[in-house]
């Protein structure tokens, strides 16, 4: 597991931040962030003063991570990308987590290395992380402005025939009256979203579309709703297209992956993030996946030839 308690002893009373900048290593930004974030205690009590002074044997909650062999596809000097296999989390989303794909980015390139945006666990697909802090501001920044283009591809049920220019503002709040509380759609009351959609092969023995998603804006779940939204949800998807109590069964994992493959067509949401383009200190960058998705999509399908 990432998160480990280490046993650590202070001879003499000192302040809890010099100890841990000097026998951890860590910079003061970090070492007083994570006080305040509760990871200190001595006797059961969590020390919550960044400026607290510490004497004797204590605990340290710290991050240890953990690689299990992914690799990075694409290693700048300042930034690195990986291609996310489906199901692995980019974050760890709890102190609980046993692997995320932050994992491999600090065992490979350090602790100030991180993931500068983040796809859903069960999309796969290039995810940019930064090596160093300087790095992350800069890039975190140009997803903010926009100036990093992202495209996708994903296997929807039925036949799109033409590209789309979808702009449907997506509202996510909580709702007491539903079984999924917190639940994403397409609302007036919503934020403004944009994704543009374009056809690339059709099946018709199957009735599934090839298609490119672009999002020109970064809602939550946002090419996933808009799909589902103009009647061509995304194979997979145990969300969006599927009934409510399944819904609430799937979050609360609920349902078998036989059932789930049944409602939803595949053992896996089928969307993939297939292409970053960006230009970083002036360098032009154009990253596509190598993943053979057409193939990852018909294996998930259990079919055995995209005709």
């Amino acid at each position: 597991m990432p998160f480990i308690t280490k046993k650590l002893h202070a001879p003499t009373r000192q302040k809890a931040l010099l100890f841990l900048i000097r026998e951890l290593g860590l910079g003061q930004p970090e070492a007083q962030r994570l006080i305040a974030k509760g990871r200190l205690s001595q006797n059961g009590i969590v020390m919550s003063n960044q400026m607290g002074f510490i004497e004797g044997d204590f605990d340290f909650i710290c991050f240890e991570p953990l690689s299990l062999g992914l690799a990075a596809t694409f290693v700048a000097p300042d930034f690195a990308i990986y291609d996310k296999p489906s199901g692995v989390l980019v974050h760890p989303q709890s102190r609980r987590t046993a692997y995320s794909l932050n994992d491999e980015i600090k065992h490979r390139f350090g602790h100030d290395a991180n993931v500068t945006h983040r796809i859903d666990q069960e999309t796969s697909g290039l995810v940019l992380a930064s090596r160093n802090k300087k790095s992350e501001r800069i890039l975190k920044l140009l997803f903010e402005e926009r100036q990093i283009t992202k495209r996708y591809i994903a296997m929807v049920h039925g036949h799109l025939e033409h590209p789309m220019d979808i702009q449907e503002p997506l509202l996510r709040r909580e709702d007491p009256s539903t079984l999924v509380r917190m639940v994403v759609k397409v609302d007036p009351e919503g934020k403004a979203s944009r994704t543009f959609i374009k056809p690339l092969q059709y099946f018709p023995k199957h009735n599934i579309t090839l298609v490119e998603a672009s999002p020109l804006t970064g809602r939550t779940h946002q090419i996933r709703v808009h799909l589902f939204h103009v009647k061509h949800p995304i194979v997979g998807d145990p969300i969006y297209g599927q009934e409510e109590i399944d819904v609430a069964r799937f979050l609360d994992k609920e349902i078998s992956s036989e059932e789930r493959f049944h409602k939803s067509g595949a053992n896996r949401l089928l969307l993939h993030a297939h292409s970053l383009e960006f230009v970083y200190k002036e360098h032009y960058y154009h990253i596509v996946s190598q993943e053979d998705f057409k193939r990852t999509c018909f294996e998930a399908m259990k079919l055995t030839q995209a005709v």
